[in-house]
């Protein structure tokens, strides 16, 4: 093999989309180029961007239901300190650094999903740091090795026809970023306005974040707007047309159905369950707790069936398809088509079976371990090949996890563990499943980015590990964390995923749920599904707080009006909507890991919210203080992201 360096100044090949056979696809370092990969320095980088994004996440997903996928940030990021800081121009690096870094979205993912609902249901003393670590430890090894043997399939195999949306976009991203550009200074630049942003609120308290007014002419219903950087940055990810569908379902919650409840509900003389108050002297949040997030928790149910539904057919497919490619070997182990070896597979899948089973944290039964391994298998490779059609952000691993928890508690209580013992059994095992398909996903759009970009997959394989091993640490402190301040279930981290979870154990174990409104939720679901609307974010909106779904629709409208301003023009169309999405990164970035610092504050009961009392934090006119900061916010969003000074990448 030579050694040097790749020649750069250009872009990937039409190839690199397909059109030609995976085996003739030349990557952009070509399999005989030798350029520093799994370094000392990229291994680092990679670990501190998968705990900065798990962190980051896992507050994020507490309290919204929503993650950013983490792929191209960290593309950005890797590359901007590897050329800027260190001088090193190698793509390799860049490349390792990313998917180790990309996996901290998803140990985040698959641990609020999932295992959150141990502490909603109060078991404090098995909601431990240990359980969390060695859950994310087995789960997420499930997902690298189960991956392994269908890598060549699903990257060389299947080249063109598994498209794998943000691994070909980090690809891209590595490519223009490792040429120079200013994407690193954008993505800094949002982290520092949001944590900023953050601090002034939420830290100091010098304007509230939850700016709301009463609606005392219509029952008494309340509309606010959660004034976050976060929420700003997610909308304008995630685009106008979810933003909407997700205000949907809050204008049909809290002004539709909590003024109808109140309605009706005005000359009662008892309560209705499941509250216990008179709904004559409940308030408008108090009658989404105790109805409307179980009508939402029914939507999100639906939602989630009817995606497995609809992708059943995939679903099996993708699980056929990938075991016929199961334990392809490449034809020659060239640098870029060499893999773990299929024994050392095989040994980890087996050690992984009886440490789930003998562990004494988890207290697993034969049948648990067993169901374990099995359904992370099956979910694994359909993650893996699932992220090649939808990409990771669209990946139903939710869906996966509910159906995973409906067959396990079901065969957990026909075996006779039941009571709580059973309803923590029935979340271990499906959180392990949900981690394990949630790193498979992401662990296979990185495979795929190391195939464009000529990495080796073997590398890359044996690395990934140690960014799950610092996000299962990071990712269980925030959750503890988060616990402890705040509680999670509540309104400040409201967990709609887990508490979903925790809905259908506690629901098949003991029966004691509204499950009539769960059903008017289901049924609210379809209905919603044969209008061809997208169930999942209208059911979201539907399930949690309005002010969270109006302050994305505000980051929605902002990335609309961008996208009608550049229509017309391709280049700069693509040009802006990277610089936004990088913008709007760094600001949920910034702004998440800046509220992890104020609730340690707030875990150790230190008050540093001096402004408390000032004019902007209280009065007739605080309320409107708050919402001029966010409108402020969103034109620097808008500002930073049609200004020309700067090319981005």
């Amino acid at each position: 093999m030579a050694s040097g360096k790749a020649e750069y100044g250009r872009k990937l090949s039409d190839g690199a989309y397909g059109g030609i056979s995976g085996d003739k696809y030349v990557p952009f370092v070509p399999a005989e180029e030798v350029l520093p990969e799994s370094t000392f320095l990229s291994l680092v980088i990679g670990v501190i961007f998968a705990i900065v994004f798990a962190a980051a996440n896992t507050y994020l997903g507490l309290k919204t239901g929503m993650t950013i996928s983490a792929a191209i940030p960290a593309a950005v990021l890797s590359t901007g300190i590897l050329k800027t800081i260190f001088r090193r121009n190698s793509i390799l690096e860049a490349n390792m650094a990313t998917a180790i870094a990309a996996t901290g979205e998803s140990v985040a993912a698959g641990l609020l999903f999932s295992f959150p609902a141990i502490a909603i249901w109060g078991f404090k003393n098995e909601f431990t740091l240990e359980r969390i670590i060695f859950a994310v430890l087995i789960g997420g090894l499930f997902g690298v090795l189960f991956v392994v043997p269908l890598r060549r399939y699903l990257t060389v195999e299947e080249h063109g026809k598994l498209l794998y949306p943000e691994g070909m976009a980090a690809s891209e991203v590595l490519v223009t970023s490792n040429q120079g550009g200013s994407g690193f200074m954008t993505v800094l630049s949002g982290m520092l306005t949001g944590g900023i942003y953050k601090l002034l609120s939420g830290g100091f308290s010098i304007w509230s974040e939850e700016p709301a007014w009463n609606l005392n002419w219509f029952k008494g219903t309340q509309v606010g707007i959660n004034v976050l950087a976060s929420l700003l940055g997610v909308g304008f990810i995630v685009g106008i047309e979810i933003s909407s569908y997700m205000l949907a379902g809050g204008i049909l919650a809290w002004l539709g159905l909590i003024p109808l409840i109140k309605f009706f509900g005005d000359g009662l003389t008892s309560p209705i369950y499941p509250a216990t108050t008179l709904i004559k002297d409940m308030s408008a949040s108090q009658i989404w707790g105790s109805y409307i997030r179980y009508i939402g928790a029914g939507g999100v149910l639906a939602g989630g069936f009817i995606t497995l539904f609809k992708t059943f057919p995939t679903l099996i497919k993708a699980f056929k398809d990938s075991l016929s490619g199961f334990g392809a070997s490449a034809k020659e182990q060239k640098r870029t088509d060499s893999d773990i070896s299929i024994n050392i597979v095989i040994i980890g899948a087996i050690f992984l079976f009886l440490l789930t089973w003998l562990l004494p944290i988890f207290k697993m039964t034969f049948i648990g371990s067993l169901l374990t391994i099995l359904f992370s298998f099956f979910f694994a490779v359909v993650s893996a090949r699932m992220t090649g059609i939808v990409g990771e952000s669209n990946n139903p691993v939710s869906g996966m996890t509910i159906a995973t928890l409906l067959v396990v508690t079901s065969i957990l209580k026909l075996t006779g563990i039941v009571g709580d013992s059973g309803m923590i059994l029935a979340i271990t095992i499906g959180g392990i499943v949900c981690i394990a398909a949630a790193t498979a996903g992401c662990n296979a759009q990185s495979l795929k980015t190391c195939y464009i970009i000529g990495g080796s997959p073997k590398k890359v394989e044996t690395y990934l590990y140690t960014g799950i091993v610092a996000s299962s640490i990071f990712a269980g402190l925030v959750l503890i964390m988060l616990n402890n301040s705040y509680g999670i279930g509540s309104q400040a981290v409201a967990a709609p995923q887990a508490t979903i979870m925790s809905m259908v154990v506690k629901g098949i174990m003991t029966g004691h749920l509204p499950w009539i409104l769960i059903l008017a939720g289901v049924f609210m679901g379809i209905m919603i599904e044969l209008m061809h609307i997208p169930v999942l974010p209208f059911a979201l909106g539907l399930y949690l707080p309005f002010e969270l779904s109006a302050a994305v629709m505000v980051g929605g409208i902002i990335r609309w009006i961008i996208d009608r301003k550049y229509k017309n023009d391709e280049k700069l169309y693509k040009e802006k909507t990277e610089k936004g999405i990088l913008i709007s990164s760094g600001l949920v970035a910034g702004d998440a890991l800046m509220g992890l610092v104020i609730a340690i504050f707030a875990g150790l009961k230190i008050n540093i919210g001096f402004g408390a009392n000032w004019i902007t934090n209280s009065g007739a006119l605080a309320s409107w203080i708050s919402l001029l900061m966010f409108v402020l916010l969103g034109i620097y969003l808008y500002g930073y992201t049609v200004r020309d000074n700067k090319k981005i990448n």
